[in-house]
């Protein structure tokens, strides 16, 4: 490679030679087009102008601000707060609806469930899962299918919200313990148990033996077919749907020393509006219950059903647990 400072001009063109040669290639000296340069000039121009009136330069504790005082959080703020306007009206029309009335109003029902589907991915998607299935592995219930522990009426649903399940937060929270029979039964009484309540759901043999010891030690809670209590929070046993499997290592583990699950309540993290969207999208998983035609006495929440089963954890809605 060659640099001179001879000035030579292409006869050609007319341009000069800027004394670059490469290989027998040497380089003109082609002036940049105008347009080029006034474009060049242009984006110099608005590069100052964005720097005066637009945040730009950091600095030691903040940047620069700009004349126009913009600001991207500033932005994000305004166009939440106009999403917020837009909503609103439909929040105020929630509030003031009351819950087991929501199915009432199909359009209002359907914003009520579009509004719990975004809090339940926030929320809930941690323990029940992106599609509320849950997870038998950790006890956390599916909350697509049709068993309720503490019922699965809109207002049953929001309760549980509010105040949780066995959770130290709310003195209203609902409670239930099933005992542990460890030293109680004996390995024989205990299969003879667990063929028992298989055979409730069909999965298997019952015998005298078994059948006499579930009626003297289970009954009262679950039931005498294994319907379970929703009064006493005692999960049915009498079908296809199992919290922590329907192994019978696992049912028979459970008898043994039973798991007692938590759900934390979201009466104090959740606004009111929030939680009764949440219970509208939970209710239209599938599982929903329709409100009794006749509203019972409230239960007291604060009761222990001393027999009762704990498979509601964490969770609104309930599976199969002996």
């Amino acid at each position: 490679m060659a640099d001179t400072n001879d000035k030579r001009v292409d006869q050609p063109t007319g341009t000069e030679f800027v004394g670059h040669e490469w290989d027998g290639i040497e380089e003109l000296n082609t002036p940049l087009p105008r347009w080029w340069l006034w474009t060049f000039y242009a984006t110099v121009i608005w590069g100052v102008v964005y720097v005066v009136l637009y945040p730009a330069w950091p600095l030691i504790e903040k940047g620069t601000e700009g004349v126009l005082g913009w600001s991207s959080r500033g932005e994000l703020a305004e166009e939440m707060a106009l999403a917020d306007l837009a909503r609103q009206s439909v929040y105020e029309q929630i509030a003031a609806t009351d819950i087991e009335k929501l199915p009432a109003s199909p359009e209002l029902m359907q914003q009520a469930i579009a509004g719990g589907s975004a809090a339940f991915k926030v929320n809930c998607v941690q323990c029940h899962g992106a599609a509320a299935a849950g997870f038998e592995e950790y006890g956390y219930p599916n909350l697509n299918d049709d068993d309720w522990i503490w019922g699965g009426t809109l207002s049953d649903i929001e309760y549980t919200l509010v105040h949780g399940i066995r959770w130290e937060g709310s003195n209203q929270t609902r409670v239930n313990y099933m005992p542990a029979f460890e030293g109680i039964l004996s390995d024989q009484e205990l299969d003879s148990v667990v063929d028992h309540v298989l055979s409730l759901s069909g999965n298997g043999q019952s015998s005298a033996a078994g059948a006499e010891l579930y009626t003297n030690n289970c009954s009262s809670c679950h039931q005498p077919a294994g319907e379970g209590s929703q009064l006493m929070g005692s999960p049915a046993l009498n079908d296809a749907i199992w919290l922590y499997g329907d192994d019978r290592a696992l049912i028979r583990q459970q008898i043994l020393n039973p798991k007692h699950g938590v759900m934390p309540g979201w009466g104090e993290r959740l606004d009111p509006v929030t939680i009764k969207m949440l219970a509208a999208y939970v209710h239209s998983r599938g599982g929903g219950e329709a409100p009794a035609e006749t509203a019972p006495e409230e239960d007291n929440p604060e009761s222990i059903a001393t027999m009762a089963d704990a498979s509601d954890a964490p969770a609104v809605e309930g599976d199969d647990q002996p």
